[in-house]
């Protein structure tokens, strides 16, 4: 969904919600707008993981694109078979369908999202193989449907609520590479400085990477803590009869060798 990155492209996670949510929308009987995004939303991703598979996986171009066709006819088979099945039972008053079809399209998209988290765990939070102006123009979609919605004769939570999980989920991915980049500010100055790329430079002087600025902060702030304790008595390590040899001879302060390095 978000470029040409195999973890952030699931196909069927994310672009099988588009499913669910286009029979619950064309069911509902909502606008045009809102009946074609899901529609649209499923092509483009089907056409981002068509290239995941040539690119990425390395399929032959044939196969990747005949693979990308088949799976498009067959969730618009689906769809249109839960279009007829389900309006005659929603027209009678049975809700419980289009009900179980919104709650699909939502948990559905909520678990699609969820794997780009894992990679933001394992970097520390920085966004790798993300488009950010893909990632943009999706959220913008999500908003402006989400405005749709609300702009309509009746809000509609079930359909609103899809909306607002993309974007609650998109704002985290935005958020976690602005704390990174605030993180790492220095040492990107320093690369710059340098003539370098942040990654060129880290793996020049690793020394000075985020993880190696973050160890020796908290070993730092260890140091002040166990200092602070040997000098307010916290550490009192008896020596010889129960005194400090510091203590002895009538100073508070303890010599280099009695804080304990960590």
């Amino acid at each position: 969904m978000y470029g040409l990155s195999g973890t952030c492209v699931n196909a069927t996670n994310v672009f099988s919600g588009g499913v669910p949510f286009g029979v619950y929308a064309i069911v509902q009987n909502f606008n045009f707008a809102l009946k074609f995004q899901p529609q649209a939303f499923a092509g483009l991703t089907l056409i981002a993981w068509g290239q995941t598979l040539y690119y990425h996986n390395k399929w032959r171009a044939w196969t990747a694109t005949l693979a990308t066709i088949a799976l498009a006819a067959s969730f618009a088979l689906m769809e249109l078979i839960l279009i007829l099945t389900l309006r005659g039972p929603y027209a009678r008053g049975i809700q419980w369908p289009m009900m179980l079809m919104a709650i699909s399209a939502s948990v559905i998209q909520v678990v699609g999202l969820i794997p780009p988290y894992f990679e933001l765990a394992k970097r520390h939070g920085r966004v790798i193989g993300i488009d950010f102006w893909f990632l943009t123009i999706d959220y913008a979609g999500a908003f402006f449907s989400l405005m749709a919605v609300v702009a309509q004769q009746w809000f509609d939570a079930l359909g609103a609520s899809l909306y607002i999980a993309c974007m609650a989920l998109e704002t985290g991915i935005f958020v976690s590479q602005a704390v990174w980049m605030w993180r790492v500010c220095e040492t990107r100055k320093k690369a710059k400085m340098a003539g370098l790329s942040y990654d060129d430079y880290v793996a020049k002087f690793p020394e000075r990477s985020m993880s190696a600025e973050l160890v020796r902060d908290l070993e730092a702030c260890r140091g002040e803590h166990v200092l602070a304790g040997v000098q307010e008595g916290v550490l009192d390590e008896k020596v010889d009869g129960g005194s400090t040899p510091w203590a002895e001879k009538g100073t508070t302060q303890p010599p280099p060798s009695a804080v304990v390095k960590l």
